[in-house]
């Protein structure tokens, strides 16, 4: 176990390690725009499976050219979608082809990468963003006049309209809320027209407005988001500190945390009997401190450890380790206990005790590797395809209070059965607990919400199994299913979106404006089309051992590794992939 200690804890402790940028998501083959493919940032649809094959793209650097380029789409009658610089979207919502296998055509794609202007107004206390331009730019931007945006994803290597279409917020049951659209006082809209308005136009909309609910979470099938303007607020300080305590009353307690500090989360870490308090709000002006929220896992990783962790931990899956995992889940939180979960006293300085004061600008989000300007590669996001570091699925189920905390209470009942089924998860993030709050956005949430993310391994092949599969895949039916919680529309693997139309009340709302916005479906994608429950998953060989779908037969598991298609243990309903090696034999 120390051997593994010091493995993370080297992760942890070299951000100032020379560092490579993440990859773009377009790539092209040869000259010119023919033969591109798009690929996310972790490689989960990637350019070596050739998933997302296009014919052409288009790199706009103002609105004039997002509005020719969505008219020759237009006018050619060709599937269009849009992507930013950056592509952490894990559903292939940014794909217009069809699959892999084909080359693309009548297809283009809209890159925002090089559309990332900013503009602050500090007598109206807003910022007006391209597209493209990357979350730190705004943020960055505010804080030099003074002002600062209340709210942001965790993870700053987004761009706003990607941000803003796909609902991702940070954590917040005060003000407006937690999610970053819903701090969006106006946006534009290119959207396809007829003829004689020239085959596109802008449709600028403003909060009041009859789309505008639509236009906040609208998943990339409306048009191009151009433009967004979002509040700010005299820029401010936060004090953050967190509490270690023992899980056996936090599902009683999560409201009462969320009320008491206006950006609260809790991390809980099933297999440790352990949950993380965050304890983070505002600081009076005058208060001392200049901290950074540098968080370790959006730190610049040496390439050789991640690569390291990487290779172990498929040992341990290969080897069914559940002791080896659970070794590497308590090196890790107390990896993060000893550093402060990446806090820092001020830019350049280790962790020296809580609570850490700062800048909202420099405390509410990170991810130092996203924007590394060193071209010697000794270190880079610990997902980087490029380097064989982490692989992992991310699941986020949002719920209702009542829901989550039924929720919790058959998740310990799970763990309880064998707590080191639950190290898995553990060595990541654990389940990290957020509050959003209700939303006017057709597609974002419609009462206040609580948000559960965790992150699992991922095999590099798709059909391979892993360890305590059949565990992780009755967590997420407990959750989706059971409990009726709603996914995150950026993140989760394809059967957690089944039934996903009936949990949105403004959903037939949101399909009106489409109707009127895209009357053709140029927006729309047989990929979009399975994460808006338009498409029904296929089932097949192996489908749910990536969660392509959820298992009735045993060859949708994968007999030939022994997993074989069993109700779950806590939820009777479940259907999972559970290994016997009884049967194997």
């Amino acid at each position: 176990m120390m051997a593994i200690f010091l493995l993370l804890l080297m992760c942890f402790l070299a951000p100032g390690a020379l560092s490579v940028p993440p990859r773009p998501p377009v790539r092209c083959g040869g000259k010119g725009e023919s033969g591109c493919v798009l690929s996310n940032a972790y490689g989960a649809w990637s350019s070596d499976r050739a998933d997302c094959p296009v014919s052409s793209v288009a790199y706009p650097a103002s609105e004039r050219d997002v509005v020719a380029a969505v008219a020759r789409a237009s006018a050619g009658g060709m599937r269009v979608k849009a992507v930013s610089g950056f592509a952490h979207t894990i559903p292939k919502l940014a794909c217009p082809s069809a699959g892999p296998g084909g080359n693309g055509n009548g297809t283009l794609l809209i890159s925002t990468a090089g559309y990332a202007g900013v503009e602050v107004n500090a007598a109206a206390r807003t910022a007006t963003a391209d597209a493209g331009a990357p979350l730190r730019a705004v943020i960055d931007a505010a804080e030099a006049r003074g002002l600062s945006l209340p709210a942001s994803p965790y993870w700053e290597g987004v761009s706003v309209g990607g941000a803003v279409s796909t609902g991702s917020h940070g954590s917040s049951w005060w003000g407006r809320g937690g999610a970053l659209h819903d701090h969006v006082v106006a946006l534009s809209l290119v959207v396809p027209a007829g003829a004689a308005d020239g085959w596109a136009k802008v449709v600028a909309l403003r909060r009041g407005d009859a789309l505008f609910p639509a236009a906040l979470v609208s998943l990339g099938l409306l048009g191009v988001i151009s433009k967004v303007t979002l509040a700010l607020e005299p820029r401010f300080k936060r004090s953050i500190t967190y509490d270690y305590r023992d899980d056996s009353t936090f599902q009683d307690d999560f409201a009462d945390h969320a009320a008491r500090h206006e950006f609260a989360d809790i991390a809980w870490y099933p297999s440790q009997h352990q949950a993380v308090y965050r304890v983070d709000g505002r600081a009076p002006p005058n208060a001392s401190g200049d901290g950074v929220n540098d968080f370790i896992g959006f730190q610049s990783t040496l390439i050789a450890v991640s690569a390291g962790i990487r290779a172990l931990e498929t040992a341990l899956e290969r080897s069914k380790s559940v002791k080896g995992k659970c070794a590497m889940a308590a090196a890790e939180i107390a990896a993060k206990k000893l550093v402060g979960n990446g806090l820092r006293s001020s830019n350049g300085a280790l962790f020296t005790g809580y609570p850490v004061v700062g800048f909202q600008g420099k405390m509410q989000t990170s991810g130092s590797c996203a924007h590394s300007p060193a071209s010697n590669p000794l270190a880079a996001c610990a997902w980087d395809p490029r380097f064989k570091g982490l692989f992992f699925y991310e699941s986020t189920a949002i719920f209702s209070p009542e829901g989550f905390k039924a929720f919790i209470l058959d998740v310990k009942r799970l763990r309880d059965m064998n707590p080191e089924n639950f190290c898995g998860v553990d060595v990541y993030n654990g389940m990290l607990i957020r509050f959003v709050k209700k939303s006017e956005a057709w597609l974002g949430q419609p009462e206040d919400s609580v948000v559960v993310d965790f992150n699992y391994y991922r095999a590099a092949d798709p059909a391979a199994a892993r360890l305590s599969q059949d565990v992780w895949e009755e967590v997420e039916q407990l959750a989706f299913v059971k409990h009726g919680a709603r996914p995150h529309w950026a993140k989760n693997r394809m059967a957690a979106f089944l039934g996903v139309r009936a949990k949105y009340p403004g959903w037939a709302r949101f399909f009106e404006a489409k109707r009127e916005l895209d009357p053709r479906g140029l927006f729309d994608s047989p990929w979009s089309d399975e994460v808006i429950g338009k498409k029904e998953l296929g089932k097949g060989d192996g489908c749910a051992m990536d969660g392509q779908c959820v298992c009735s037969e045993d060859m949708h598991c994968s007999p030939g590794q022994g997993y074989y298609c069993r109700t779950g243990l806590v939820y009777a309903e479940a259907r999972v992939c559970r290994y016997s090696a009884s049967q194997l034999a």
